[in-house]
């Protein structure tokens, strides 16, 4: 179905009304006001094809879900931004005027604009990347543990280096994670990870901490816990004694685990759950990256690509 179905009358009305309005309160251009319009008929037949209703039985989770489905075109945040201000602006006058009780898009954040996602890494250049830290030394085997980890669990650098000992379970096989607004999740840690851990534990943990009580699952040689900064020039070192001339940042390796997983058929709310993402707008901005990359690898390696 095309932006472009025929209106039911009562919904031509409001996006009529509301176009008229912005004319005559706010003085908008007709560029803008035609743009608003596009805007409000791709979410009215986006809404009725995915969920069955109108554009005036819009409830909070089809916007949000909406505008994650705009993420996942590949739409720019400045078109992200201009349709979440067409349908908040329509949406609040709506309410103004009587025409509906509640806002669905009252908890709508616009996008960012210009914040890029980084640079996907290939699983070749995480593989290297992993393998950078020199395991002969204590403080090598924390930070080849610390990037193992990083990469099965897609953590936030900040949700890293606050891990407490006794939130690692690896006979259980998961990390209990404290993210943003103290919302916890069981994340799965995968044997390549635990394996990392398990000997890191054993061997590099005690002879940092030399007998010294902390909580910190990875501790500095003073017992204290690693700053985000630390973590992030030390993995910048090791992506340069890798050879990937990108700039690397753990954000990237928290990417990299995002993308991977969906270019290997991952479920995206389960990648949402794993993430810690309170909205699936928020993760969906990984959908495109992904098919980006499968398209490039489509054109480089088809006979006919």
């Amino acid at each position: 179905m095309s932006a472009e179905r025929p209106l039911p009358e009562a919904e031509r009305a409001a996006v009529d009304a509301f176009c008229d309005t912005l004319w005559l309160e706010a003085g908008l251009a007709e560029r803008t006001l035609a743009a608003y319009r596009r805007d409000l008929l791709a979410f009215a037949a986006w809404l009725a094809r995915d969920r069955g209703r109108g554009l005036l039985e819009a409830r909070p989770e089809d916007v949000s879900d909406y505008m994650g489905h705009l993420a996942g075109l590949g739409r720019k945040p400045r078109s992200q931004a201009r349709a979440a201000s067409a349908l908040r602006r329509f949406y609040r006058l709506l309410v103004r005027d009587g025409r509906l009780e509640a806002d669905p898009t009252a908890r709508l954040r616009s996008p960012r604009p210009g914040r890029p996602l980084p640079g996907a890494l290939t699983e070749g250049e995480v593989e290297r990347l992993l393998a950078a830290p020199p395991t002969d030394t204590p403080e090598g085997l924390r930070d080849r543990a610390m990037l193992e980890l990083l990469y099965a669990t897609g953590l936030r650098v900040s949700e890293l280096v606050a891990l407490r000992r006794d939130e690692l379970n690896l006979r259980q096989g998961v990390v209990r994670v404290v993210g943003k607004g103290g919302r916890e999740r069981l994340v799965p840690v995968g044997e390549e990870a635990a394996h990392w851990l398990g000997r890191y534990l054993r061997e590099a943990r005690p002879a940092l901490l030399r007998g010294r009580p902390s909580e910190r699952l990875f501790p500095t040689r003073r017992s204290e816990a690693m700053t985000r900064q630390a973590f992030w020039q030390r993995i910048r070192a090791y992506a340069r004694r890798a050879g990937i001339e990108r700039k690397v940042s753990p954000h990237t390796l928290r990417h990299a685990f995002a993308t991977h997983l969906l270019d290997r058929g991952a479920d995206l709310r389960a990648v949402q759950l794993l993430l810690g993402h309170r909205d699936l707008s928020t993760t969906q901005i990984y959908t495109h990256v992904a098919r980006a990359r499968l398209a490039e690898l489509h054109r480089r390696h088809h006979p006919r690509g």
